[in-house]
């Protein structure tokens, strides 16, 4: 075993020869959108992530579905196709599954991939003078929030649904072949959480700009009318001392940072000389959004809590 699951690292990787380890992850969760193809397909994009964040390749996925007696299996096939389409995209081939009956829909994948031994991106590389890219918006659990309770334009929402629904693969190959320190997928302990993450176990200390950080449409006007999900508050209280706030970030701010995300993007940890190539190859080939949003630096530098947010 090269990764398990002490180091809260996304995915576990297991050597198999001195070519090919396996790298295996399962996620899964309820509907979050209300179109049965937009679901199935973002709940496999969000269950690669963690293969790619790894900076591996996913091979094999099993689908993993509880689904209600009294539904429509009309609804469930249209979930398990959209599903399938995200998986052909991706290059991987879903080989089964299991289906439960349960009261509320759900479904994802257990996904397994393959990365030779060494090439693995962790969240404990991350370096002193490193800086911090991260590849999509935030704020897809507000927005989400506030389309289950029909408060939202739909332009706004099919913005966040592209972005849920875009695979994290080109980004990946795309820092391996760059070459970076550390790398997570955000999810849902939101950004400053899984950087928290990536932080503690990397043994340094970071430096936020708040505004640099790519944003979904409107974001702010939704917290602001207070559509903001139970575990963005959660997330908040787990930072907890873990973060020093300069005064201009507001509460509204500090709340969207601890947004909950389906499907984010990748948080990249590279040293700085690197990143005008990467940012470069990222804009040209993976995403359309990739912005440096803070710098690494040595523990103790910044004050005793890990992450600074300015």
């Amino acid at each position: 075993m090269i990764i398990g699951h002490t180091s809260g690292d996304d995915a576990a990787v297991y050597k198999m020869s001195d070519d090919v380890a396996l790298v295996q992850t399962v996620d899964f969760f309820p509907p979050i959108v209300d179109d049965p193809s937009d679901y199935g397909e973002i709940a496999v994009a969000n269950a690669l992530s963690d293969v790619y964040a790894m900076g591996a390749k996913p091979l094999l996925g099993m689908n993993i579905v509880g689904f209600p007696a009294e539904l429509s299996k009309d609804i469930l096939g249209k979930i398990i196709e959209g599903g399938a389409s995200k998986a052909r995209e991706a290059g991987l081939i879903i080989v089964g599954g299991h289906t439960v009956t349960d009261d509320e829909p759900k479904y994802g994948l257990a996904v397994t991939g393959i990365i030779k031994p060494g090439l693995e991106i962790t969240n404990s590389g991350s370096k002193p003078g490193d800086v911090l890219i991260l590849t999509k918006p935030i704020g897809t659990g507000i927005i989400t929030t506030a389309g289950k309770a029909g408060q939202i334009e739909p332009s706004i929402m099919n913005g966040c649904i592209k972005y849920m629904k875009q695979l994290n693969s080109k980004s990946s190959e795309i820092m391996q072949d760059v070459g970076v320190n550390a790398c997570v997928d955000i999810t849902g302990f939101g950004l400053l959480g899984h950087l928290n993450n990536m932080v503690v176990a990397s043994g340094v200390q970071v430096e936020i700009i708040a505004g640099n950080i790519p944003l979904m449409s409107n974001v702010i006007k939704i917290a602001e009318e207070g559509m903001i999900p139970s575990g963005t508050y959660h997330n908040l209280e787990y930072i907890g001392d873990s973060v020093v706030w300069d005064k201009s970030v507001d509460d509204i701010f500090k709340v969207i940072l601890c947004d909950p995300q389906t499907s984010g993007g990748l948080l990249i940890s590279i040293p700085e000389e690197k990143s005008p190539v990467l940012l470069d190859k990222l804009l040209c080939f993976g995403t359309d959004t990739a912005e440096i949003i803070g710098k690494v630096h040595n523990k103790g530098e910044l004050g005793s809590s890990p992450i600074m947010v300015s």
